[in-house]
């Protein structure tokens, strides 16, 4: 079995040498630290951090709501004490604050419909041609009245200053001469007054000045209704509590995700086994999936032998056999067949003789026992089947 990093890395550590037997879990390297580790430092003074605002989102929270629970229940006698519109069946109290405050909304919600309204239906009537005259008018009206009022200031600056024979004069003839024009202005807009026009214009303006009354009215009174938890300043807290929990998460999330990487620094075995080869060394760096090291299953030792075709029918699963080996001799290993290929292929090529791998054979895996952990991995070995 391969053994590969998880993570890209500059190997620090290599811990196991060929043919040394390991046990499963066991550390066989390690990849620098340092890019991670400064990661993880500041990962965890962001946790430090989110849990401090967390802590005073939660005081903040706490006195608001202390604070609001606090007027509501000063505001809920104040409103016993007072008398419904005699056009109510009900008293104050009798409808619950969450229905008082969706109907509050619902107007509040009406008014600026009305606005709107309002707005649309006098802008029509502004641009209607029959009120023309009329706010011309009125606009000479306003700017009559805006000059006179100058020119009132100018004359009495005049009056004040020292030596204004001369500038008192002049300050005169233009006093005199604004409210001549504003007398003009208020004649020519008295005779339009009673037109149909502009009692259509001071309508349309009366109905924007009502909505918005309405608005604020409606405004006014959603306030005076969210006491308690329903306070805009609770809900505004608990906002903000929501929040700094998010926060402190997502913050541990992070910590957590680092850490996750830090652990796959140390590669473990995956099994317990022999090292069949080593392929790294400390220094080297190394990508994820990259074979680092090679491990054999000494627990479960399998040898593969190829049986001729016409010896073929003689082999059956279960079957024993012995096997022996150089380096033991001697010695016989008990094995047992435990797989034979249902197709035929020719000799591998490390057979020996030319005859024998040009005919064709059939692959007898066999399982060995070896209690005593004496075999190796590629060592050469002769079965003899029962």
């Amino acid at each position: 079995m391969n053994v590969a990093p998880e993570i890209a890395g500059r190997v620090t550590e290599v811990l196991a040498e060929e043919g040394q037997p390991v046990s499963k879990d066991r550390a066989l390297l390690r990849l620098d630290p340092s890019l991670l580790n400064a990661q993880r430092a500041v990962a965890s003074a962001a946790v430090d951090s989110a849990n401090a605002a967390l802590a005073a989102a939660q005081t903040k929270y706490d006195q608001t709501l202390e604070t609001a629970l606090a007027a509501q229940a000063a505001q809920r006698a104040k409103d016993w004490q007072v008398n419904a519109p005699g056009e109510f069946d009900q008293p104050n109290w009798y409808i619950e604050q969450d229905e008082q405050i969706a109907a509050a909304q619902a107007e509040l919600d009406a008014a600026q419909t009305a606005i709107d309204d309002a707005l649309a239906n006098l802008d029509k009537v502004i641009n209607r041609l029959d009120t023309a005259d009329y706010l011309d008018a009125e606009k000479t009206l306003a700017e009559a009245r805006a000059a006179f009022v100058i020119a009132e200031q100018v004359k009495d600056q005049a009056s004040d200053a020292s030596d204004n024979t001369g500038l008192l004069d002049a300050a005169q003839d233009y006093y005199d001469e604004a409210l001549a024009d504003l007398d003009d202005a208020e004649e020519a807009y008295n005779d339009l007054l009673d037109t149909e026009a502009a009692e259509d214009v001071e309508y349309a303006r009366g109905q924007v000045l009502v909505a918005q009354q309405r608005y604020d009215a409606a405004y006014a009174r959603l306030l005076t209704l969210q006491t308690g938890e329903q306070s805009p300043a609770v809900i505004a807290a608990a906002k903000t509590l929501d929040q700094a929990k998010s926060a402190l998460a997502q913050a541990e999330a992070n910590l957590a995700l680092i850490d996750a990487q830090i652990a796959k620094l140390t590669v473990h075995a995956p099994m317990s086994g022999v090292v069949l080869s080593r392929n790294v060394e400390p220094g080297e760096f190394v990508q994820p999936g990259s074979t680092t090291l090679t491990l054999g299953n000494i627990s479960e030792l399998t040898i593969t032998v190829y049986v001729p075709e016409d010896r073929y029918g003689e082999i059956s699963l279960g079957q024993t056999a012995e096997v022996t080996v150089d380096s033991f001799p001697g010695e016989v290993f008990t094995a047992a067949v435990i797989q034979i290929a249902d197709k035929a292929e020719f000799t591998p090529r490390n057979v020996q003789t030319v005859e024998g791998r040009s005919s064709t054979v059939f692959a007898v895996k066999l399982k060995v026992e070896d209690p005593e952990g004496k075999l190796k991995i590629g060592m050469p070995a002769d079965v003899v089947f029962k």
